[in-house]
């Protein structure tokens, strides 16, 4: 099928155009919105050419067509649905409501605003840390000779573009998702917490520090930002609001930040790197490595639950303080030991269906797209999900035992190799092949159920 033959069979299965509210997709999956979830033809939406896995979450259903494909079925999907039938005003708050009363608890929704925050971010996290990657790589083989010339310096300053301006980034981003009709505000105020300029200013006695408490200040001082713009808005007369909001708003959003903000963020900052550096970084290899299997082990349940997007700032305060985050590389163990149980199932089983969406998944399972082999293999089987974890678990102490660091995040898989600090590589290929081993081994040894054809 074409990609429009496959959006068009999309839509019949799902009850015709005039059932779909609105259609988005995300990295890997087709979104819709439906005002009749009743009508969808499941069992043959799931059978249907190109889709990889059916999933029921968050209000939407959701079809898992994988990166690249989806942008164009979606886009074909758009087409034949036609504007008028995507989500109004009045849509939109029925759906955050429904969306907050069926599945939603105010910690997920917390998490997800934290994690909606950096997604726009990805694609320059990936972009400045594979050149960071090659200049790291060039610098562990070529030393002195390559470090020092004005093609390395123009290389690395490319590649610490979105570092440089990433306080920026994220207030600005922090802002827009948590309501503020000033999100530049948001970019101003994570400017100002990361000037140089700080450091010349002593304030009732406290030098202050530029860039204190990293992303996570940045977040507090604009969600503080937003809750001022609000209460300014409602008691600010319509004729002076552009001139008092956002000058009441900067004000005391900075020198509470400046007092308040920065130290509490500085605190929580210090504690994650801590607590990273006495357990997966400590100098204790039996710690280290219990610590990664662990990490290993319980990160897809993490994703499960929605709870993964509370670590996205963690590894964007690492790698802002330490240069990479090896937690990176230890939770990345997941999507590997995915691969190695889906092989052992795709290996075992006689049903010709799930062999299909085991071969289909793999490819993209690789490349560090999980979402097909875990909703359309492993998941629905249940003790290779298990397996795939206790993978994860072996993976991630060998990721642990050599201390292995990412230089951004946003790749994970094979092409998170490009990513590796330090001119580790290799060893980080030896933690990829140990997690496609385990969760080989423990998907071989729990078994499962077969599936009737």
């Amino acid at each position: 099928m074409t990609n429009q033959e496959i959006a068009k069979n999309l839509i019949d299965l799902v009850g015709g155009k005039e059932n779909i509210k609105s259609v988005q997709n995300c990295m890997t999956r087709c979104r819709l919105e439906l005002f009749d979830y009743s009508k969808v033809k499941m069992e043959e939406l799931k059978k249907s050419e190109g889709a990889l896995g059916v999933v029921q979450a968050e209000g939407q259903l959701q079809i898992i067509y994988g990166p690249g494909k989806v942008n164009k079925v979606t886009e074909e999907v758009n087409k034949i649905v036609g504007k008028k039938v995507l989500l109004g005003d009045d849509a939109i708050r029925e759906t955050k409501d429904k969306l907050k009363e069926k599945n939603n608890t105010k910690f997920k929704n917390a998490l997800k605003k934290v994690g909606n925050i950096f997604i726009p971010l990805i694609p320059l996290f990936v972009a400045c840390g594979l050149v960071l990657a090659v200049n790291n790589i060039a610098g562990v083989y070529f030393g002195e000779a390559y470090t020092s010339t004005t093609a390395a310096k123009i290389i690395g300053l490319i590649g610490n573009g979105v570092f440089s301006v990433l306080s920026v980034l994220v207030g600005l981003n922090a802002a827009k998702e948590f309501g503020s009709q000033m999100p530049m505000m948001g970019g101003v105020l994570g400017g100002i917490l990361s000037s140089p300029v700080l450091a010349d200013i002593n304030l009732f006695g406290m030098t202050l520090t530029p860039g204190r408490g990293g992303i996570i200040s940045v977040i507090l001082v604009a969600l503080l930002a937003v809750y001022i713009e609000k209460g300014c808005k409602k008691v600010v007369p319509d004729v002076l609001d552009l001139f008092i909001t956002p000058l009441v708003t900067l004000t005391v959003s900075v020198l509470v930040a400046l007092l308040v903000l920065q130290p509490i963020g500085g605190f929580i900052s210090d504690s994650i790197g801590l607590v990273v550096a006495n357990t997966v970084a400590s100098g204790n290899m039996l710690v280290s490595v219990i610590s990664g299997a662990v990490s290993g082990a319980l990160f897809l349940p993490l994703v499960m639950t929605g709870m993964h997007q509370a670590l996205t700032p963690i590894h964007a305060d690492l790698i802002a303080s330490t240069g990479a985050t090896v937690l990176l590389p230890i939770l990345a163990t997941a999507g590997m030991a995915q691969v190695g149980a889906t092989i052992a199932v795709f290996k075992k089983t006689k049903n010709k269906r799930l062999k299909e969406t085991a071969k289909n998944g793999l490819v993209p399972g690789f490349l560090g797209i999980g979402e097909p082999l875990i909703y359309g293999v492993t998941l629905p089987l249940g003790k290779p999900f298990l397996g795939a974890c206790l993978g994860a678990g072996i993976g991630g102490a060998v990721m642990a035992f050599f201390k292995v660091g990412a230089v951004a995040m946003g790749v994970s898989g094979l092409p998170l190799a490009l990513l590796i600090a330090d001119g580790k590589m290799f060893v980080f290929l030896i933690g990829v092949v140990a997690s496609y081993a385990g969760g080989y081994f423990f998907t071989e040894l729990l078994g499962f159920e077969d599936p009737v054809e």
